[in-house]
């Protein structure tokens, strides 16, 4: 039984004063979750500030990024121990935004998932096709190349630990977003991939999220697909109402 996984990648937004009142009204009306798991990951300078305001609550704490050693000469890098150190759970790892922006390679994202590991982390593995390669009729090859080269010598033991997140590149902050069953088929991709690499049990127990620009009025459709375990949200989880809303999908 894979336990629902909803997490708020608030990208570079919130201070440290807009990060803790956004907590405080998402806790003021989460409730008890016991069927789902939830999340937010806040930017590097609202994590210490955010952190005693989620202890003993239903709400996790999520890292967007970090470098793949424990401690070195990486001006302005962060620390797998630093995340754990201030209360992380999980981090981001490989979002397309990085892969685009920061130049990170598939093999740069598999390093950063193997000290993610190594340090007690769960990394949410970000995998996606743009446009023209979907519009190309690639986007199942190129995802499912992405899911294996992220995963290289990843052990099936340590795979309890990983989620992985479905974000096609052309529905994130656009407003276009997967259908449901379009979203499924890549999901049941990825699952069929993991199958191989893993074989079936570790496979039907690892989280797919689905992300890209997921909102309040097509969050209910996307859970209702059997292989969609979740959803990575962008800028719907920077507001109370529609995070929550999310969070108590149907």
């Amino acid at each position: 039984m894979r336990i629902p996984l909803i997490a708020g990648n608030w990208k570079m937004y919130k201070t440290v004063g807009e990060a803790t009142a956004l907590v405080r009204d998402l806790l003021a009306g989460l409730g008890s979750l016991s069927d789902r798991e939830a999340i937010v990951c806040p930017p590097f300078t609202a994590l210490a500030a955010v952190a005693p305001l989620l202890s003993d609550s239903p709400l996790g704490l999520g890292a967007q990024n970090l470098y793949p050693e424990a401690q070195g000469a990486f001006t302005g890098e962060v620390s797998p121990p630093m995340l754990v150190d201030v209360g992380c759970r999980y981090v981001i790892v490989g979002h397309s935004e990085r892969r685009q922006y920061f130049g990170e390679s598939d093999a740069f994202v598999n390093r950063k998932i193997r000290a993610a590991l190594a340090h007690g982390l769960r990394p949410i593995v970000c995998v996606g096709e743009s446009k023209p390669q979907r519009d190309a009729g690639q986007a199942e090859p190129i995802v499912t190349a992405q899911v294996r080269a992220a995963l290289l010598d990843i052990t099936s033991d340590q795979m309890t630990d990983v989620v992985i997140a479905y974000e096609p590149i052309w529905a994130i902050g656009t407003g276009d977003t997967a259908t449901p069953a379009d979203a499924q088929a890549m999901h049941a991709a990825i699952r069929a991939t993991l199958a191989e690499l893993y074989g079936a049990d570790v496979a039907a127990a690892v989280r797919i999220q689905y992300g890209g620009s997921v909102k309040p009025d097509n969050i209910d459709e996307l859970m209702a697909q059997p292989d969609i375990d979740g959803a990575l949200v962008g800028g719907a989880s920077l507001q109370a109402a529609s995070f929550l809303r999310i969070i108590h999908y149907q």
